[in-house]
């Protein structure tokens, strides 16, 4: 399989402003951090809050750049330091943030805001424009009649849904997910992780997906990395970092937070549906 995504010692920095009483000082959040994601495979990283995996994700993103290190995408090197990346180059990088809310223009109609990124980065005729997002509609799980609402009319896993449709109007080969259902109710969250899930399959997408919770990560992740103040503190295959932690720090991680068995989520949605299917008339 291709390589998608690669990083190759990554660093960010940030300046903390002085004061009378302090010198200003340089705080490194993100410390020499490598890894590469093929198509189709999801990397996850996780940590606790202030470990520096949204930094590093933001940076996968094109969004911050880069103190020092490389970072190539499918084999070229982008430092958005020297150079904004081209439109070819950021519709190959998509991201999907936690709160699919804030992420979503209240102002703008559904239609709208996943017509958007064809309008910004296409010449695509508007008649085809509105086909691909009501066709983009029905992949996620919605369909055409929501073309023309608000994102407060939808639940939260529904707006979710529409900020995942509108990361795929590019047709993009590497999603960065920085906590997607962390904001959703268990069962609602479970249905977003086997739609991303899908999509995954039949895109053959490559994810970055950052979550501090481990059993969303032991459903979705094929390779693991661990972060702990700026640092990989470990990092394998999910089978290897969930069955023999090796770093104390991975080990604290895993002993503290408590695991919620996404699969019997999963059931208990599953049955559900099926129950309210066979009470539908035939």
């Amino acid at each position: 399989m291709s390589v998608i995504v690669e990083g190759r010692n990554l660093t960010r920095d940030y300046i903390v402003p002085g004061s009378m009483m302090r010198a200003a000082k340089t705080v490194r959040a993100v410390k020499g951090i490598s890894f590469s994601v093929e198509r189709g495979k999801t990397l996850a990283i996780v940590g606790r809050s202030g470990s520096g995996k949204s930094t590093l994700a933001r940076i996968v993103a094109l969004i911050d750049p880069a103190s020092g290190g490389e970072l190539l995408i499918e084999g070229k090197a982008v430092d958005i330091n020297k150079s904004r990346p081209d439109k070819v180059m950021r519709s190959k990088v998509q991201m999907v943030f936690q709160n699919p809310y804030g992420s979503l223009n209240p102002r703008q109609k559904i239609g709208d805001v996943l017509m958007e990124p064809l309008l910004l980065n296409t010449n695509t005729p508007a008649a085809e424009r509105r086909a691909r997002a009501e066709a983009m509609l029905v992949k996620v799980g919605l369909g055409p009649e929501h073309f023309n609402r608000y994102p407060h009319m939808f639940s939260g896993g529904q707006r979710q849904r529409i900020a995942i449709a509108r990361a795929l109007m590019l047709n993009p080969t590497l999603l960065v997910l920085d906590e997607p259902v962390s904001a959703l109710d268990l069962s609602v969250q479970a249905q977003v992780l086997n739609l991303l899930a899908d999509l995954q399959a039949e895109f053959n997408l490559a994810y970055v997906f950052i979550s501090h919770d481990l059993s969303v990560v032991r459903y979705i992740a094929d390779d693991v990395l661990v972060m702990n103040k700026g640092e990989a503190v470990e990092q394998g295959s999910r089978e290897a970092v969930f069955t023999n932690p090796q770093h104390p720090y991975t080990q604290e991680l895993f002993a503290a937070t408590p695991i919620t068995d996404v699969e019997a989520i999963r059931a208990r949605v599953a049955a559900r549906q099926a129950k309210r299917a066979a009470k539908l008339p035939a």
